[in-house]
């Protein structure tokens, strides 16, 4: 198999792999999924998910779709570095191989340029064409005018403060604080037409390549707040050169007043689906970033 016959013949590669015909190195595939370096007979590589076989259920239902109808979404704006799609089967997800290499600050500046093209290149509505995921929990992509504000709260913030709670990993007494930031999400202003984005952008989404070119992976892509992506990018320490990044894209695409403000409540979206997913370990996060983004009520629509 060279890569010319899987373009053509996607549907072949499992039965390729079952019969060992075709390489495979292991590699980091995340939290969630396996993950190989397969060497096809024409030296190319091909990066390969699939779902653990040891994990507890079955892959959900539209898992690996949905990621590729993301990362295909996201290549459509032709604006930033994003893997070609190869195969998308309901197990298996093969995309470009994207050879690692250093972060540097010059692929730092034209990060932050192709980030706001991305995020121009907007979206008919808020939520996405196909069911979303993020991480291994389902997003509601229903197709919503918003307002964002709205929009957010219904879609992306309730849903995983009730898992987090029914979960164990977040008390009444936090639901209760972050019900309140849900109650206010109204004064925070900053509304905008939806954005295209990423949906899922902390740091270890980004993939520094060789070609000096950052590569935006794993995504839960859809029509939301360019805000989002770039609050996400800034937790867990940030990237390499995250300044950088960020004047890059302010020089290309202000933002609207009160940004600062509001990155607080934009990460409590993926900070509620670390509780989701992996427990009370992220609940002080939670609790801060709601605490925070209270406190920032009233100062979003002054600040800069």
């Amino acid at each position: 198999m060279d890569l010319a016959y899987l373009r053509a013949h996607p549907e072949q590669l499992p039965t390729f792999l079952t019969h060992q015909r075709i390489r495979e190195t292991p590699v980091s595939g995340g939290d969630i999924c396996a993950a190989a370096r397969l060497t096809l007979d024409d030296g190319h590589s091909v990066f390969a998910k699939s779902w653990p076989e040891n994990a507890d259920r079955p892959v959900p239902a539209g898992f690996f779709t949905a990621e590729a109808a993301g990362l295909r979404w996201l290549r459509e704006a032709d604006a930033v570095a994003v893997p070609e799609v190869l195969v998308a089967l309901p197990e298996l997800l093969a995309l470009q191989w994207i050879e690692p290499g250093e972060p540097n600050p010059e692929a730092a500046d034209r990060l932050g340029r192709e980030l706001a093209g991305l995020h121009r290149a907007g979206a008919d509505a808020f939520g996405a064409r196909w069911p979303g995921f993020i991480g291994a929990l389902p997003a509601d992509n229903t197709s919503d005018d918003g307002p964002w504000t709205e929009w957010f709260a219904r879609a992306r913030l309730l849903p995983y403060l009730r898992r987090s709670v029914d979960g164990g990993a977040l008390t009444s007494a936090d639901a209760t604080l972050v019900e309140q930031v849900i109650a206010r999400v109204g004064e925070f202003g900053g509304d905008e037409p939806p954005a295209r984005i990423h949906g899922d952008l902390w740091p270890g989404n980004l993939l520094w390549g060789a070609d000096d070119r950052v590569w935006l992976v794993d995504p839960a892509a859809h029509g939301g707040h360019r805000e989002t992506d770039l609050a996400q990018l800034a937790l867990f320490g940030g990237p390499p050169y995250h300044d950088r990044i960020m004047a890059a894209y302010q020089e290309s695409w202000p933002l609207a007043d009160g940004w600062r403000s509001r990155v607080p409540l934009h990460q409590l979206h993926l900070l509620l689906v670390h509780t989701a997913l992996f427990g009370g370990a992220y609940r002080d996060s939670v609790t801060r970033s709601a605490r925070d983004a209270l406190s920032g009520v009233g100062r979003a629509t002054v600040e800069r």
